[in-house]
């Protein structure tokens, strides 16, 4: 064994040291794969990945670093060997490794984005790490067609035998492949075992097979061998055509043993738990490793001198890189500039007033005039729809530029393909990356595919943008499987869930015409720090009063908001009208019928969002929605979509069952969607409060 193996074993088997104590001390944890995959994550982080020790603060908006490689943990049960390692690099102490899984400590149990110690993507539903390090890969070309060499890098991903198996890797793994990403390397640890089987027993696929067909490089290695993981990654860095596949062929709970000294490598029961709960000896695995069992929370010292060598490189090498960067902002000032505005999230001036917008047409057609400008004012957006562009009128957007394809990033459109949570998962990847500001399209309905990823979007705080057309059972003739009943009630749960940053953690906007369309749009560029969503009509919506439409637009500012007076008539109205996108239309005509013929007084609500209402100032939620005035809703979804806006006074009526298949117009009569009906039903809730009274 020559001095530099002998370093990396001992490299290799601290890191699996750190990793049992750490579980050991948190009583949970997952420490087999861990330990498997230590010897990857040592040579790729002390010789390959290009990352800066020296800067703390090394986030995605420093213009100085932005080029640096992006390390993508898809199994966020390994928490534990990223943290060992990001403590030989000086990211974490030692104390912050003993407090594992605990409460208020800086290394939870699966890995939250934290850029500054050098995490870059929260982890744990497996297979969304695949596709995030494809989003992140993308916007890397993206962004060097348009700036050059000078913000290249890799973007690396570990992956595993669950994530390999989780639908969502076929999404990632075919666009990867489909786009040439050469820039992109996933690390497969496939040491046959998973948390309650072996893995022959639940897959017998050829997964060298499968990723070669996608177009990758693939390479198979000993995944524990310190040479052959060079020579791996020597070719993967150096592929100039497709993404690289490596599968590393590990031994799980590699080191691992019992009282006896046997080896208890390869177990399914060391996957998920302490090894002292598997059966293991704790005290004979740490010496076996190199470590003491009475101290066992400590770098070993000549792995501690070798890293440090090795982050003294680091520092030259991102010193000079930063040089090179430094050279290339002083030969092009404007594209520096430009690029540092991507990064920092500054917006060019828009001249909102200027864009057209056509009056009486379906919301989604107003969100592709406002895309259509966008695409000649907006230089870092990308949008991407799911085999539906020309449906969900995201197609507005190619007005202006065209689909990104092999070989050619200069556009900024993806068609995906039918494949909506990798298509929000890519968008997740996007953001984490920074620089482009992501936009995925595709029907209401289909947002149930996308859950996963809009949660996660939601807990890293990251400004990703929904289109979501066909918003209710105005859909028609397609039936109950393309008609959303409950995804606006589902999706408006994470209005209510706060994020680490005490924000509501999503807002969805449902514009009721034209221009809120144009609102809602303004509004999801300024929410920087999460998620948006826009819920937009298939069908024709009349343009809302006051008219002309000059008026009305700016009326529409409101929207911001979350919920305002469409209509005034009295300042003690009989009862208060509220809805939401093109329910706000059907509103309007019952509240003439309610006035016309029974001299009603009605105000007329529209709520475009929950979330945005309830964040303005108690003065003002009180002035839109007196406790003492009724209040009817209106939703062509589940009744509880309003339920918190309804108040001990008001009545929802909305739709509780599935939709049909028939023409729009049919499905609003029998469903009671009729100005008429509407205006009977408010009738019947004010005799009911009269009579209780």
């Amino acid at each position: 064994m020559n001095l530099t193996t002998n370093i990396d074993r001992r490299a290799a088997d601290n890191l699996r040291a750190l990793i049992v104590a750490m579980v050991e001390k948190a009583k949970s944890g997952h420490p087999g794969g861990a330990m498997g995959a230590a010897d990857f994550i040592h040579i790729l982080y002390s010789e390959y990945l290009r990352f800066d020790p020296s800067d703390p603060n090394c986030i995605p908006n420093d213009p100085n670093w932005i080029a640096r490689d992006r390390f993508f943990l898809d199994p966020g049960h390994l928490s534990a060997l990223l943290y060992a390692v990001l403590t030989l690099c000086g990211k974490f102490s030692l104390d912050d490794l003993q407090n594992f899984r605990q409460l208020g400590g800086s290394t939870p149990g699966h890995p939250e984005k934290n850029i500054q110690r050098g995490i870059e993507n929260t982890s744990g539903p497996l297979g969304q790490g695949h596709a995030m390090a494809v989003g992140a890969a993308i916007a890397e070309r993206f962004l060097a067609a348009r700036f050059g060499k000078v913000v290249e890098h890799k973007t690396i991903a570990l992956i595993s035998d669950g994530g390999i198996q989780e639908e969502i890797s076929q999404g990632a793994g075919r666009l990867a492949g489909h786009l040439g990403l050469h820039n992109l390397i996933m690390f497969y640890d496939a040491n046959n075992v998973q948390l309650s089987t072996k893995v022959d027993e639940v897959s017998s696929e050829n997964t060298a097979m499968k990723y070669r067909a996608w177009g990758w490089k693939v390479l198979e290695i000993d995944g524990n061998d310190p040479e052959e993981i060079r020579q791996a990654l020597d070719a993967a860095w150096a592929e100039t055509k497709s993404p690289t596949l490596i599968i590393g062929h590990t031994i799980m709970g590699k080191g691992i043993k019992n009282k006896e000294g046997k080896s208890m490598e390869g177990l399914v029961s060391t996957h998920g738990k302490p090894i002292s709960k598997a059966g293991a000896d704790v005290t004979i695995t740490l010496r076996g490793l190199g470590a003491d069992p009475q101290h066992p929370f400590a770098i070993f010292p000549d792995v501690e001198e070798h890293y440090l060598k090795v982050l003294n490189r680091k520092k030259e090498e991102a010193r000079k890189a930063k040089e090179t960067f430094d050279e290339w902002k002083e030969q092009n000032p404007k594209l520096a500039d430009e690029l540092r505005q991507y990064f920092d999230k500054i917006q060019p001036e828009i001249n909102w007033d200027a864009i057209h917008l056509s009056m009486n047409v379906a919301t989604r057609v107003s969100s592709a005039e406002v895309l259509s400008v966008f695409s000649q004012t907006l230089g870092n957006m990308l949008v991407m729809s799911a085999d539906l562009a020309n449906s969900d009128r995201t197609d507005g957007f190619l007005s202006h530029t065209q689909p990104i394809v092999l070989g050619d990033f200069n556009g900024a459109f993806l068609h995906v393909g039918v494949s909506e949570l990798t298509m929000a998962s890519l968008a997740n990847g996007m953001a984490l990356h920074g620089g482009v500001i992501p936009v995925c399209g595709t029907f209401m309905v289909f947002s149930d595919y996308m859950k996963p990823a809009i949660r996660l979007a939601a807990l890293m705080e990251l400004r990703v943008i929904y289109v979501w057309s066909h918003d209710s059972f105005r859909v028609g003739e397609d039936g109950p499987t393309h008609q959303p009943v409950e995804q606006e009630a589902q999706i408006r749960l994470l209005e209510q869930l706060k994020n680490h940053s005490n924000q509501r953690s999503f807002i969805a906007l449902r514009p009721a015409d034209q221009a809120e369309t144009l609102e809602a749009w303004k509004f999801a560029l300024q929410n920087k720090n999460r998620p948006t969503g826009i819920l937009l009509s298939r069908q024709n919506v009349k343009t809302l009063p006051p008219l002309p439409f000059e008026r009305r637009r700016k009326e529409a500012v409101n929207l911001h908001h979350g919920a305002y007076l469409i209509r005034k008539i009295s300042d003690s109205p009989d009862i208060i009208l509220l809805g939401n996108g093109s329910d706000v239309a059907l509103l309007l005509e019952a509240s003439d019928i309610l006035f016309n013929q029974y001299q009603i007084k009605t105000n007329l609500i529209s709520a475009p969002s929950e979330g945005l209402f309830r964040e303005q100032s108690t003065e003002y939620q009180h002035s839109i929605l007196p406790e003492e005035i009724p209040i009817f809703v209106l939703t062509s979804g589940l009744p509880s979509t309003f339920q918190t806006l309804a108040g001990s006074k008001g009545r929802i009526f909305g739709l509780e069952q599935f939709g049909y298949s028939a023409p729009a117009e049919i499905l609003e009569t029998h469903f009671g969607f009729t100005p008429q009906n509407i205006a009977k039903e408010v009738m019947n809730l004010l005799d009911e409060i009269n009579n209780n009274e």
